[in-house]
Order: C-alpha cells, then structure tokens, then sequence
C-alpha cells in the first residue's frame, strides 16, 4: 500500500485503529482536503467545520498566503537548528513583538511546549529578580484548566482522564477556582513565594466558560500588587478567535506573559511562541531552554503570513460580528427547545450546553447528526457542544450552520 491508494472512510479508520495508539476518539468521518470553512472527506462529501482545529485554523483551511510562505520557505532552507541564525527568524519576532506589544518572543513548536516554556521562565525570574529561595517558587493556576498534557501540566489538571496513572506529579502548584477573585487574593497572600498566575481568559476546553466583567483587570491589578507574574494562556483564545486580537485585549490588559500557539500558523504547522519584557525574558541564558524546531525559517516565515493575513482580513472584527448573530439567534432557540440549556463564549468561540448529564451521550449523538447534516463539531466534557468555526466565515454562510443546528437538535 502506498500513500497514494485511495481509501474509503472504513478502510482509514480502521488503518489508525490497528497501526496508531488509541488516545483520542476522533468522530468517524475522515477528511481529506480543506479550503476556507470546508472540509470533504474521502467519499467527496461537504462539510462546514466548527472545531477549526480546536482554534487552529482560524485563517480558514489552506489559505493561499499562508501557504505560499510555507512553501516558499520549504523550498529555500527548512531547519538549521539555533546553532546557527537563519534570516526569517529576527524578522518574525520584530513584527510579532511589534504587533502584541513586547520586547521579546522565545519561539516554540507546540501549546503544551510554550506553557512549559512559561514556567520556567516564570520559575528562574522569582529566583534571580523577585528573590525567592531556589526550588520554593509556586505557581497559581485554576480548577478545569486546560494548558496541555506534558507531566507537569497534568500535574495542575483536575482532569481524571489526563491525570490517573501517571504520576508521581510535579510539586509546585496551588488551584483555585476560576474566576473567583476573592480566591486569587488569599492565595496570593497565603505565601511570599508565588512566582506567577497562570490562567486562560477563557477557560475553552473546560467548555468555554467566559469569566465575568472585570476579572481580567483585576486579576492584573492584584497580580502586580504583590509582584507575582500574570501569564495569560491564550494558545485557543488568541489571533482573534475571540473578537479581538487577543482575549485579554476585551478588558484592555496587558499580561506580564503571553503564550500563543494554534493559530499562530493558521494551522499550516507547529508554531508556538511565549512573550514578555526584558525584564522577565532576559533571565533566560543560552542552554536554558531551547527547541532544535523552535525559531525555524518554516515556522517563522508561515507565522508572519498567519499574522497578517488576521490583519488584513479583519478577522477579529468579523469574529465579533458574527458571534454575536451565533448567541443571539442559539439562545433565542434556546427559549423554544428544552434540549438545550443556554448558550455562551465570546466572537466565535462559543459553546452550547445541552440538557443531559456529563456521562450521557446525548452531545456526541447530536454531533454525530450534525455529521449526517453538512457541520462538523465535537462534545467537550461530555454535555457541551463547542462550535468555533474558522474565522472567514461569512454571513451567509454562518446562518446556514445556524439553520443546521437548529434543525438537526429540533429534529433528534
């Protein structure tokens, strides 16, 4: 068998059932080409995607620019390693430190890398600026986070899922519920060792859960009143998806450390990046951290195309706009149909919380009819439908998906 053999969807599914490991349970349609807000799979049929790669694709599948700079560059020099400079990368981190405001970028390949990458910077600047006794620095994170599946990373999950039987886990961390100031401020005087705030502006894969007004400031606020990083995860809320560049940008604050990743490539490869001020950043010397893939001309070159194609397109503004039709017109349903509860998120990153029990298989069911229908989405958390369509969505079409949605939950 060559790569080049066609396959029908069973014979692909069962391919990755005998030959791969089992840790994800993907829904059971198998894709083979994208462009913009489709996808067809290998049978040639259509579909809208509403997962976009989990935020990935926020530029649309297979977007010319995007991929034109990949190519371009795959056709010029690939990979040197940081062994040696190449002459994209100096280019990438101007216009991105430029673009979000900050006086260095440390480039990563992954989300889960470009957290780790955040705690330990945030870990050696309580060390050697802020003055706490080595190995004593904790870190704040919250309840439901999702930042990634490394070892450390699990170790700060309530997941069960991700965490049962792979510990011994990594000390360290204090959980508090999110979006509970009160919470956050006892923490931050239970110990003169909190090095940083971790937390995503919108909790996305818990089930997008958008914290309430002024959360965001006062987290800044408090964070900086005893000298304790605010890091900003925005690996899913970031590069627009929310309606603005990025999350925290609805609240007009600034973190002290700010992780991107997904879209940061527009989906075309793994890109992740964290940023922050001299200050912090400089703390990190040569051999302290590093990728051989990090900072590479491929990388770098698509990451400009990513970054300005959400520019010149107005992305976030059309994430905004079309956001609030996709609420609007879900929870004005939602009044009429008892299978869904409520309706929420921010731009397009929003979630739909049906009316059944966590461990019921009610949402992947309507997922699965959705399927039938012409649109892609996936459960989280057993009862949420999380819908997050590439952000070139028009408004046709979104009220076409609107229609589908309404159709196939009236009709199951």
């Amino acid at each position: 068998m060559t790569v080049l053999n066609k396959l029908t969807s069973q014979e692909a599914i069962e391919l990755e059932n005998k030959y791969g490991a089992h840790n994800y349970h993907p829904l059971p349609v198998v894709l083979s080409r994208g462009e913009g807000v489709y996808v067809w799979d290998v049978e040639e049929n259509k579909y809208y995607d509403f997962l976009s790669a989990y935020s990935a694709v926020n530029q649309g599948h297979c977007h010319p620019k995007i991929v034109d700079a990949m190519v371009h560059q795959a056709k010029t020099l690939t990979l040197t390693s940081r062994a040696f400079y190449n002459d994209v990368l100096g280019k990438y981190e101007k216009f991105a430190t430029e673009l979000f405001g900050f006086d260095k970028l440390l480039p990563m390949n992954t989300g889960a890398e470009a957290v780790e990458t955040a705690l330990k910077l945030s870990r050696k600047w309580a060390y050697e600026v802020k003055g706490i006794d080595e190995n004593k620095a904790e870190i704040i994170v919250c309840e439901n986070n999702f930042h990634g599946r490394t070892t450390t990373i699990i170790s700060f999950s309530n997941d069960p899922v991700a965490r049962k039987n792979f510990g011994p886990y990594t000390k360290g961390f204090i959980k508090i519920e999110y979006d509970n100031l009160q919470a956050l401020q006892e923490a931050l005087e239970s110990s003169n060792n909190i090095a940083a705030f971790l937390v995503e502006p919108i909790q996305g894969e818990a089930g997008v859960y958008v914290p309430s007004e002024g959360y965001l400031a006062a987290v800044k606020k408090m964070c900086a009143a005893h000298n304790v990083l605010f890091i900003a995860d925005e690996v899913q809320t970031g590069i627009a998806r929310t309606g603005k560049m990025l999350a925290v940008d609805h609240e007009n604050v600034k973190p002290d450390v700010l992780i991107l990743g997904k879209a940061l490539s527009g989906g075309a490869y793994p890109v992740s990046a964290v940023l922050a001020n001299d200050n912090i950043m400089n703390v990190i010397k040569p051999g302290n951290h590093g990728s051989t893939f990090g900072g590479n001309p491929i990388a770098a070159a698509v990451a400009i195309a990513a970054l300005e194609v959400i520019a010149d397109e107005k992305l976030a503004d059309n994430a905004e706009f079309l956001g609030k039709i996709f609420r609007s017109e879900l929870a004005a349903f939602a009044e009429t149909n008892d299978l869904v509860l409520s309706v929420r998120g921010k731009g397009l990153l929003n979630a739909v919380l049906i009316n059944d029990t966590e461990d019921s298989s009610t949402a992947w069911d309507i997922c699965m009819k959705l399927r039938d229908n012409g649109l892609l989405a996936k459960p989280t958390h057993g009862n949420i439908i999380r819908f997050a369509p590439p952000l070139v969505m028009n408004e046709e079409q979104l009220r076409d998906c609107i229609a589908i949605i309404k159709k196939t939950i009236s009709e199951f």
